[in-house]
């Protein structure tokens, strides 16, 4: 039987760093929608992915009306979110089958992943039940302790991105744990349950929009 996939897009982010008057995910670059290109960037690897995205209360209407005029065709879930981000994803698991299923969660800020990188990342959760996309650091990097700081070496340390992929399954299962501030991501809800983390080639367009000056990038790279 084949294994289904989903993409969980999350889209409840405010954009405060940005000088918008509306979320990040849903300023327009080049006369279209960052979300939009996410949206497209998932269906391009995979035309029958289930896809469902979830969005702050306020912005609920407005992503319907997006969902309309460029996917008049295709059926996208929605939700809303909760009140962070850890909350906001289980919203989106609970419409997830666990069943033969692989399940990725993405920030909608991030359109500029490569189809390689999806493809990469849904292969090896496949395979071995999880898989995180990462990058070489490319600065030096310093750890600061106890009133003083030191270098380190940065081929110990690498860039997290998404999408993070996972056994329907075992994330679900994950997220049935009580929030905790050490949850930076997807993949560190896991690991707290025992699992082993597997890494995976990134790419380093991937970045996600947050500030000004990465929506200058963006109108480049999605020309």
């Amino acid at each position: 039987m084949q294994v289904q996939e989903y993409i969980i897009i999350v889209a409840g982010g405010s954009g405060k760093r940005i000088k918008s008057n509306i979320p990040k995910q849903f300023i327009e670059v080049n006369g279209k929608a960052l979300i939009i290109y996410t949206i497209e960037k998932f269906l391009s690897y995979n035309p029958e992915i289930k896809i469902c995205i979830v969005v702050h209360k306020d912005y609920l209407q407005h992503l319907n009306d997006l969902l309309k005029k460029y996917f008049p065709d295709k059926y996208i879930n929605t939700t809303i979110g909760g009140d962070t981000r850890f909350y906001s994803v289980k919203k989106g698991l609970d419409l997830i089958e666990p069943s033969l299923a692989i399940v990725g969660i993405h920030d909608a800020a991030r359109p500029m992943v490569s189809i390689d990188t999806i493809k990469r990342c849904y292969e090896t959760a496949a395979q071995k039940g999880n898989a995180i996309p990462v990058v070489n650091v490319s600065e030096s990097i310093r750890v600061i302790e106890n009133n003083s700081n030191k270098a380190v070496n940065r081929a110990n340390y690498k860039v997290i991105q998404t999408p993070q992929c996972f056994n329907a399954g075992l994330i679900k299962k994950a997220f049935e744990q009580d929030y905790s501030n050490l949850f930076t991501d997807d993949a560190s809800v896991l690991e707290k349950t025992g699992e082993k983390i597997f890494l995976v080639e990134g790419n380093t367009e991937n970045i996600k929009i947050t500030h000004d000056t990465d929506l200058i990038l963006a109108q480049h790279l999605l020309k």
